[in-house]
């Protein structure tokens, strides 16, 4: 085989061949060394091209970065830079930052700068609606009509009760109650004691609560029939109450029943503002976009609800769990010691890691942070040390995974 055969067999071996099939330079002629040495510089970057783009393929944005003379892999770079970014900008957005803009990635862009508004009206409009029925409902509860004469024609309830003989002395015709009608007799009100012992002397505005109903009720001294009585107005706040809890729900919570980015902000700066000692786990879905890409959003979806089920069950109702993320969760372990939440939160790892009925691993990252309330740490140093131990968490796993995730 002559030397051009030779070195046109290396390039087709540097273009297309796993394992590169190196020849040996010393058997050519003088003047096709060179050349053979420049294959071989080709040979290098090509290989370091490959490394690099399969490390981006995977996600890692992490890989290392080729050497600047390697001019194939000037787009890469690029591509590499604006993953940085964009994987910024997300975390932004599930922080609550409405305001990121994509504008260098064509009809993604388009995608995620929609999605972004979509996003901050709902919250907004949720907000609005919460708000909406929470004033309607106190102007409910203010609500005061002292013209008794008019009192038959209205819904509320309406009782005078004697200030000194602790007994209704008037009421009208009653209020209706979705489950048991109109209340025919006041004394089978659930608040019936306390009206009739009724003894503040202050204009007063309450709530009672029986059975699911809701009643807000205002409570003032009034001269009657030259008596000096109370008068308490009562007023079914029922579907006002249910519409407000409703939408609070919405706003405070994820599509699967768990807390949303928004409540945890809340709840979290709310206990370093207390000072209150916790222990925060910050956690991955690994392979959820495996998943999705492979098996269906439906079973992406399924994957999601096994976690969560599982975590909620492990935890007492007191500790906070919440969906930061598209596949980030954070927990909240409420004045629990932390060598104790290391251990749960490894036996739980580990009924999560051996559930075989998938075809799939099923598997978390975690990392786990121990929060004193004396000092005064801020949200932000908090969550970035347990991603970082998330981070690493998520490392040792692709290692015990090897074999499952390149099957992946």
């Amino acid at each position: 085989m002559n030397d051009t055969e030779v070195l046109f067999q290396y390039l087709k071996s540097i273009l297309y061949d796993d394992h590169i099939k190196k020849p040996d330079f010393q058997q050519l002629k003088a003047e096709n060394q060179k050349l053979a040495l420049g294959l071989e510089v080709l040979q290098q970057q090509v290989e370091e091209m490959r490394h690099y783009s399969a490390d981006l393929s995977q996600g890692n944005l992490s890989a290392k970065m080729p050497s600047r003379d390697n001019y194939l892999c000037s787009n890469l770079k690029n591509l590499h830079a604006n993953l940085n970014h964009l994987t910024w900008q997300a975390k932004q957005v599930a922080q609550g930052d409405y305001n990121q803009e994509v504008s260098y990635l064509g009809e993604f862009s388009l995608a995620f700068n929609k999605m972004t508004e979509q996003l901050k009206y709902r919250e907004e409009e949720l907000k609005k609606e919460a708000e909406k029925t929470r004033k309607k409902a106190q102007m409910i509860e203010s609500y005061n009509d002292l013209l008794v004469e008019m009192s038959r024609k209205r819904n509320e309830l309406i009782l005078v009760v004697d200030r000194w003989h602790d007994k209704i002395i008037y009421s009208n015709e009653g209020i209706q109650n979705d489950q048991s009608g109109i209340f025919s007799h006041p004394q089978d009100l659930p608040f019936y004691h306390r009206i009739v012992n009724w003894e503040k002397e202050d204009y007063e505005i309450w709530e009672a609560r029986d059975n699911g109903q809701y009643y807000s009720i205002n409570s003032f001294k009034i001269e009657w029939c030259g008596q000096e009585s109370y008068m308490h107005i009562v007023y079914d706040i029922t579907k006002e109450k249910l519409q407000e809890d409703d939408l609070t729900n919405k706003a405070y919570h994820d599509v699967y029943g768990i807390y949303n980015r928004v409540f945890f902000d809340e709840y979290f700066q709310l206990l370093l503002d207390k000072q209150e000692n916790f222990v925060f786990c910050y956690m991955d879905l690994d392979g959820l976009k495996m998943v999705n890409d492979h098996y269906s959003h439906l079973e992406g979806d399924e994957y999601i609800r096994s976690f969560v089920s599982l975590i909620k069950k492990s935890f007492r109702n007191n500790d906070v769990f919440a969906r930061i993320g598209g596949d980030e969760f954070a927990l909240i372990l409420n004045q629990c010691p932390f060598p104790l939440a290391r251990q749960k939160m490894k036996a739980v790892y580990q009924s999560f890691f051996t559930l075989h009925h998938k075809d799939y691993p099923t598997s978390f990252s975690y990392g786990l942070v121990e929060v004193k309330g004396q000092d005064h740490r801020i949200m932000k140093d908090i969550l970035k040390e347990a991603d970082d131990l998330m981070y690493q968490c998520k490392k040792d796993n692709k290692k015990r995974l090897k074999a499952e995730i390149q099957s992946w």
